[in-house]
């Protein structure tokens, strides 16, 4: 039998399912599934909760197709934002065929922790526990927390991981490529995720704004990717809109003779260019746009449904 045009193995020998991944704030959800697919698809960054739709990204092992969500970080809400992104998380895994919960086993059993271990059983796929940063964390520690979450809900299997370095997460796949349900790639063998190119870029450059501001700049920004041409060289020149609340705000990424800006827009576009593969001119702008955060169209792009109360 040949192959179909997804580049797969014939579909009697192949499996293919959704993984939610959630997790606290700063978990290590976004740098697992980059390790996961080998590839930047999510955002990564030190300031908490920067994750805020369900990126997919796609990973093959063996005759396996995965899928993976990444969801927002769980967390008591308090703005309308928030919100919307701890209601993305949630139903992410309830449409997943398996959910991970990934904790940040320096943090342990915190209070975050538990108030997702007292959800998780209404989700009804199979789960299972990934324990992260197991390199900085003594054994024993790790053998007590294993045993204290699994005492608290029912998981088929425990993973120590560590994301940044890639410890333990061949296992993972591995294990995920057995438990799958069987049928045909939802996708071609060499998509790597299922957000458009406009949209990875704003997020890569969303990222590099926090890393570079994540002390002065609040969670009241935006990328927006307004303009992606494909030039006669190959080439692609992309203009995109940074959105704050306030005019104060803007100086701020701006800088000092515009210094800040462009050194985000230089390491925006050495990532962008490596996702694209293919040479980038990025060129970006910030405007103040105020009140965007009850803006309903703002949702809709990041993949939200609005909050209405």
């Amino acid at each position: 039998m040949a192959d179909d045009d997804t580049g797969a193995a014939p579909q009697e020998q192949t499996r293919c399912g959704f993984v939610a991944l959630i997790g606290a704030p700063n978990a290590g959800k976004s740098t697992l599934l980059n390790a996961l697919v080998g590839s930047k698809v999510s955002i990564v960054s030190h300031k908490v909760q920067t994750t805020r739709m369900l990126v997919r990204g796609i990973a093959v092992e063996g005759g396996a197709q995965l899928i993976f969500v990444d969801t927002p970080g769980i967390f008591a809400p308090k703005r309308r934002l928030d919100r919307a992104m701890v209601t993305s998380a949630w139903s992410g895994a309830q449409d997943a065929d398996l959910t991970g919960l990934l904790i940040d086993a320096r943090k342990g059993l915190d209070e975050e922790t538990d108030a997702i271990l007292s959800r998780i059983g209404d989700i009804r796929g199979e789960k299972f526990l990934l324990l992260n940063k197991i390199d900085v964390v003594d054994k024993e520690a790790l053998l007590g927390l294993t045993k204290a979450v699994n005492e608290r809900a029912r998981f088929s299997a425990t993973f120590m991981i560590s994301a940044l370095n890639g410890s333990g997460v061949a296992d993972v796949k591995r294990w995920l490529a057995e438990r799958v349900p069987k049928g045909p790639w939802h996708y071609p063998a060499d998509q790597i995720s299922d957000a458009p190119l406009r949209q990875l870029a704003a997020e890569i450059t969303r990222e590099k704004l926090y890393q570079r501001l994540h002390q002065e700049l609040p969670y009241q920004s935006a990328v927006e990717t307004t303009d992606w041409k494909e030039l006669k060289d190959g080439s692609v020149r992309i203009e995109q809109t940074i959105f704050v609340e306030r005019e104060s705000q803007r100086k701020i990424v701006l800088g000092k003779a515009g210094q800040t800006i462009k050194a985000i827009g230089a390491d925006a576009r050495r990532d962008i260019a490596e996702v694209a593969e293919t040479p980038v001119h990025l060129f970006l702008f910030v405007k103040v746009r105020e009140g965007w955060g009850d803006d309903p169209a703002r949702y809709r792009e990041m993949g939200l449904d609005f909050p209405k109360d």
